[in-house]
């Protein structure tokens, strides 16, 4: 068997793995929605058509940054990257597995999340943005994973990393017109979120959520998540560790 084909089936012992956690996969799912409900809640069905693509963004940077940078370190403490190196199995394959998995239920939690929007809240999907939306969705998914793997080379032990995680993603997720909408904040801190590749993504999901029909794609959002996933490949490749730091 060929690297890979070790890969993909790495994504699919990976997908198992989860669907056999139904707590964990039954939050994962259900938190995005939650969040969704209480934001329409407290400010009006109407802000549904702001908080749909939002969540989605929540949604992917939580499946794939948030998600990655977590498990990827517990399992390095727990000696399970060590002892990956010693099989046959590749070690980029591995993270493949781990890097495919995470972009997969990414997707599935947009469909999700888009299908509540428009059921619950009557917001429309941009069926005719949809080419363009795939593209902005997917090379986001990869930019944050690329990221997610990144940040568990800072990350000194797994007891640190939900700590660590959050704190480097709750803040900048305030400040990228993803919780709270950005159009009365602070000019420099408007500043600064375009600086970081959540406002982009969420720039770019609002508008193709806005545009519907009219909608081109987002190059210029498309580059910066672009380039921060080049640093996160960047990062990664010098800090990743796979031996445990305990």
């Amino acid at each position: 068997m060929n690297d890979l084909a070790l890969a993909v089936r790495q994504i699919g012992y990976e997908n198992r793995a989860f669907w056999r956690n139904p707590p964990a996969a039954f939050f994962t799912f259900v938190f995005p929605l939650l969040f969704m409900v209480i934001f329409n809640v407290l400010f009006g069905a109407e802000a549904a058509a702001f908080f749909t693509p939002a969540i989605i963004v929540f949604g992917v940077v939580t499946a794939t940054y948030t998600n990655l940078a977590m498990t990827v370190t517990i399992a390095r403490d727990d000696g399970i990257l060590k002892r990956i190196r010693g099989t046959p199995l590749p070690g980029w394959a591995y993270l493949a597995g781990r890097i495919g998995h995470a972009v997969l239920i990414a997707f599935l939690l947009t469909v999700i999340v888009a299908a509540f929007g428009a059921l619950v809240y009557a917001i429309d999907v941009p069926w005719s943005a949809l080419p363009a939306a795939l593209l902005v969705l997917a090379v986001s998914a990869a930019a944050f994973s690329a990221l997610g793997l990144a940040l568990s080379g800072f990350i000194p032990n797994s007891d640190a990393a939900p700590a660590v995680v959050n704190a480097t993603v709750l803040p900048v997720l305030f400040i990228s017109n993803v919780f709270i909408q950005m159009e009365n904040a602070p000019a420099w801190l408007d500043t600064v979120s375009h600086l970081l590749p959540v406002r982009h993504f969420a720039d770019a999901m609002m508008a193709l959520y806005a545009s519907g029909a009219d909608a081109s794609l987002p190059w210029t959002e498309l580059g910066v998540i672009a380039l921060w996933g080049v640093i996160g490949v960047v990062a990664a490749l010098r800090f990743f560790s796979w031996e445990p730091r305990r």
